[in-house]
C-alpha cells in the first residue's frame, strides 16, 4: 500500500483527490495539510511514501516545505501538483528536491499513476516542465569559446587580462616573445575577439580571472 500525504490550500481539491485516491486498491491517504508548515509536521509524523504538494500556500509555500522535508527525510518523494509552470517555481522546487511536477489539469488517473511511479522512485514531469528542464540543461552544457583554450593559452589570457605586454608575458612564462605572439593570435581566434582588450573583457566576464 502506498501511503500518501496530500497538501493543498483548497479544501475541495483535497476532498476530490482524497476521494479518488482512496478508491484505489494500492493507495492510502494517511493525512491532509493546507499549508507548508502542516506539510512538514505531517510528513515527520506520518512518514508517507509519497507527498502531493501544492506550491502557492500561506504560512510556508510548497517550495520551502519541499526543501525542509527533503532536508529531514532523505528518501522523501514529493510530487508537485500546481497550476503554475513559471520559472521561479519550477526550477526552485526541483532544486529543493521535488521528484515530479504535475499540473492540476492532469487527470485523476494520471495523478494516481504518478504516485505509483514516485513510489518506485521514478519521476514524472509535465510536458511543459520537461521542455524547460531540457532547455536549461542545454544552455548550461553548451560549450564556451574558452573551453578550447589550452592550459598555456589560459595562462597567457590571464596575463593579458592583467595588462601584461608580450615581453612581460615572455619573461614570466619563460617563453619567447614569438611564442607569446602565436598564443595571442590563437586566443583571439578561438574567442572570436578582435584584440587584446576584448580578450581581457571576455576573461573577466567569464570568470577566468579574479
Amino acid at each position: 500500500m502506498i501511503r500518501v500525504l496530500l497538501v493543498d490550500d483548497h479544501e475541495m481539491v483535497r476532498m476530490g483527490l482524497s476521494a479518488y485516491l482512496s478508491s484505489q486498491d494500492d493507495i492510502e491517504v494517511v493525512a491532509e495539510g493546507c499549508n507548508g508548515k502542516e506539510a512538514v509536521q505531517l510528513a515527520m509524523e506520518h512518514q508517507p511514501d509519497v507527498i502531493l504538494m501544492d506550491l502557492v500556500m500561506d504560512d510556508m509555500d510548497g517550495i520551502e516545505a519541499t526543501r525542509e522535508i527533503c532536508n529531514r527525510m532523505k528518501e522523501a518523494r514529493i510530487i508537485v501538483l500546481t497550476s503554475f509552470v513559471d520559472d521561479d517555481k519550477v526550477y526552485p522546487v526541483l532544486e529543493a528536491g521535488a521528484l515530479s511536477y504535475l499540473l492540476k489539469t492532469s487527470g485523476a488517473e494520471e495523478i494516481a499513476e504518478a504516485i505509483r511511479a514516485a513510489a518506485r522512485g521514478e519521476a514524472v514531469l509535465e510536458q511543459q516542465v520537461t521542455g524547460k528542464v531540457v532547455a536549461r540543461m542545454r544552455s548550461h552544457t553548451s560549450p564556451k569559446p574558452h573551453d578550447s583554450l589550452t592550459e598555456r593559452e589560459l595562462e597567457v589570457l590571464r596575463l593579458i587580462a592583467d595588462g601584461k605586454s608580450n615581453q612581460e608575458i615572455s619573461d614570466e612564462l619563460y617563453i619567447t616573445v614569438k611564442t607569446v605572439k602565436a598564443h595571442v593570435t590563437s586566443i583571439l581566434t578561438k574567442l572570436d575577439v578582435e584584440d587584446r582588450t576584448q580578450a581581457a573583457i571576455y576573461a573577466y566576464r567569464n570568470g577566468l580571472v579574479k
